[in-house]
């Protein structure tokens, strides 16, 4: 879609308010400027409706299911409506359940503890490490990583119909990826995963906040996702779906909550009886505030409408695209081809730039937050730069100086509460410093790139 196409589009909806949108931050040129949070991949702000949901909700914050006493009773139908609200907005079935934890990456750990013995993992290369890294207890193959969406859906149906022996298997797939943004297809792999008698769990970490994520529609047994990408504070997380495999294993943890009954044998040990609900895996004081957050901001989402919220970042994808494209020195990096739907995640690199340079010279002289590094998609980010998968890196640390070639990538990401102006200021910092140079000089400290203020 062209910036021309798609302004009559953006008219429909202006930026959800968000916390931090008038926060202001010194520059090392001289002055200040409001800061243009374009690191949505990473952690969005929190929408100002959940932080006001929140406040109203704190006086009254009292210990949930097992206190006699008002706020108690409050907190409880709170904690539990967040539940009820959560498993809305995904459009669950009967009989799927909603289990508050700690973030995506805790969502999928708590997955991989409960796999049937003997369960085969697929997960493709390109997967954000919080997939690709919890099923250490698990016989795992890695997929290549695709060149389209229908080569994604044959290779996944070859290393499904070729396992041996046939058994429980389970497919971990990304909604929309954490660094080219592209949209993944989601309904064709649970098809090709039903159809090789295979289970698959959705990581909406990055689709969630973008698009309408609703289990039924997409026939995904699970779906993962984190509340501080959806809006809301950090420190809490979903996961939601089918009961039976989460209700026959042990408890992700043990503890208060998560027992029904506990009695002491004969011999001194303890006998117990585990929750078949949620609560099963959700043992110890649960995080009230971060459940009643999401809630919040499912809700705030839904009341938007995702229809207009994607008519508006499509315009933004539109303009920063359009913009980068005008610099030859820029190369997007992508797995689909620049036709692929996506998200507002956009990640490049500039010929002749370290990308920890040109993201530290971003934020020093233009105010504007973006992330370098590899994304914790290490093999992905590898096979997009053409360099060794296997090849060793660190997360947003490069080990190459100010000037000297990276194996990592610039990121930039937006989302609902992102102006046009943050999007039009990245656009034209790019093609300042792509043509004249960074104005300030930078060191390598603690292996970041930092303006040198020595002098």
């Amino acid at each position: 879609m062209s910036v021309s196409t798609a302004a009559a589009d953006q008219s429909v909806c202006a930026p959800l308010p968000v916390l931090g949108r008038d926060v202001t931050v010194p520059l090392v040129t001289g002055g200040e400027v409001t800061y243009a949070a374009l690191d949505y991949a990473a952690s969005a702000p929190a929408l100002q409706r959940v932080w006001d949901d929140v406040a109203a909700y704190a006086p009254y914050y009292g210990s949930v299911h097992r206190g006699a006493g008002y706020l108690s009773q409050l907190s409880t139908d709170l904690f539990e409506n967040a539940r009820r609200s959560v498993a809305e907005f995904l459009g669950c079935r009967n009989g799927d359940q909603v289990v508050f934890t700690r973030s995506t990456t805790d969502s999928l750990n708590l997955l991989a503890g409960v796999l049937p013995d003997g369960c085969r993992v697929f997960v493709f290369e390109t997967e954000h490490h919080a997939s690709l890294l919890p099923w250490r207890d698990a016989q795992v193959t890695y997929l290549d990583a695709p060149s389209s969406p229908g080569q994604a859906v044959e290779t996944l149906e070859r290393a499904l119909a070729a396992r041996d022996p046939y058994g429980p298997a389970l497919v971990c797939v990304t909604g929309a990826s954490n660094v080219t943004g592209e949209l993944w297809p989601v309904r064709e792999l649970a098809a090709a995963a039903h159809a090789h008698g295979a289970r698959i769990v959705l990581d909406a970490a990055q689709l969630a906040p973008h698009h309408p994520v609703n289990v039924s529609d997409l026939d995904v047994d699970w779906v993962a996702f984190s509340g501080h990408k959806l809006y809301a504070p950090f420190g809490s997380g979903v996961l939601a779906g089918r009961a039976d495999w989460l209700r026959e294993a042990e408890p992700y943890l043990a503890g208060g909550g998560a027992s029904r009954r506990v009695t002491r044998r004969a011999d001194g040990g303890v006998d117990v009886e585990w929750h078949d609900s949620a609560a099963r895996h959700e043992a110890g004081s649960p995080n009230v505030i971060g459940a009643y957050a999401i809630a919040s901001a499912c809700k705030a989402l839904t009341e938007a409408g995702f229809d207009t919220l994607v008519a508006r970042e499509r315009y933004l994808i539109g303009k920063v695209r359009e913009g980068l494209a005008e610099v030859p020195e820029v190369r997007v990096l992508s797995l689909f081809g620049d036709d692929a739907p996506r998200v507002g995640v956009i990640s490049f690199v500039v010929e002749g730039w370290n990308s920890s340079h040109f993201a530290a010279a971003l934020s020093a002289e233009y105010g504007i937050g973006v992330r370098d590094g590899l994304f914790c998609a290490h093999p992905l980010v590898r096979t997009l730069l053409g360099s060794d998968p296997q090849t060793q890196g660190e997360c947003g640390a490069p080990e190459a100086a100010p000037g000297e070639k990276s194996l990592n990538a610039i990121r930039v990401s937006f989302g609902a509460g992102t102006p046009d102006e943050h999007v039009e200021r990245f656009v034209t910092a790019v093609k300042e410093l792509v043509r004249d140079g960074a104005r300030w000089n930078y060191r390598t400290e603690d292996g970041r790139c930092v303006p040198d203020t020595s002098a």
